[in-house]
């Protein structure tokens, strides 16, 4: 069993003291969920404290250096009491985009790397309906949404299938699941 001996109020602060801005504070709050309830579903549930933990601290150096994204977070981390595995599960989620030698291995750090890109396409996808909730999201909306590469341009569309592919998901499912775990935290 995977833990951590680093607190959620403790991560919490850590999170807080280098991000300020209201959307990263929030993207943080929906990774930790999505990660606890994949935690729960995948057959991981003594682990869902970890599994949010990672989710939570995921971003930690992303506003305050975004140049050194990944790549600053060991430090930070370090500095909050953050063990070596928790670190090596926030760092790897770059895998491929930055310089970092963490693959994703663990079932958890692939699904932190599948789904941090896709809770921004679908929030970005939720924002547009007008009930702006996930609550009421159905798969086709975001599929229509996501082949339009304009469509919130930033959360990159090939990290996603990378990520389902990492995980052994068809997209389709993976959308799917990702919508359902927002659910449970939005």
């Amino acid at each position: 069993m995977r833990s951590t001996q680093l607190t959620r109020d403790a991560a919490m602060a850590a999170l807080t003291k280098y991000n300020k801005d209201e959307f990263h504070i929030k993207h943080a709050l929906v990774l930790e969920g999505v990660m606890r309830y994949f935690a729960q579903e995948l057959g991981y549930a003594d682990e869902a404290d970890y599994w949010g933990i990672v989710g939570l601290l995921h971003d930690i150096d992303f506003e305050g250096w975004p140049e050194e994204h990944c790549l600053k977070a060991p430090e930070l981390l370090r500095e909050a009491g953050a063990e070596d595995d928790v670190i090596r599960a926030v760092v790897s989620h770059g895998y491929g985009l930055v310089e970092v030698d963490a693959k994703p291995e663990h079932e958890m750090e692939k699904v932190l790397y599948a789904t941090d890109e896709l809770t921004g396409l679908i929030g970005a996808c939720a924002l547009m309906r007008p009930s702006k909730s996930v609550q009421d999201m159905e798969l086709k909306s975001v599929k229509k949404k996501y082949k339009s590469a304009n469509f919130a341009a930033g959360c990159s569309r090939e990290v996603i299938e990378a990520g389902a592919e990492m995980l052994g998901w068809e997209l389709d499912d993976l959308i799917s699941r990702t919508i359902l775990a927002m659910r449970t935290c939005e």
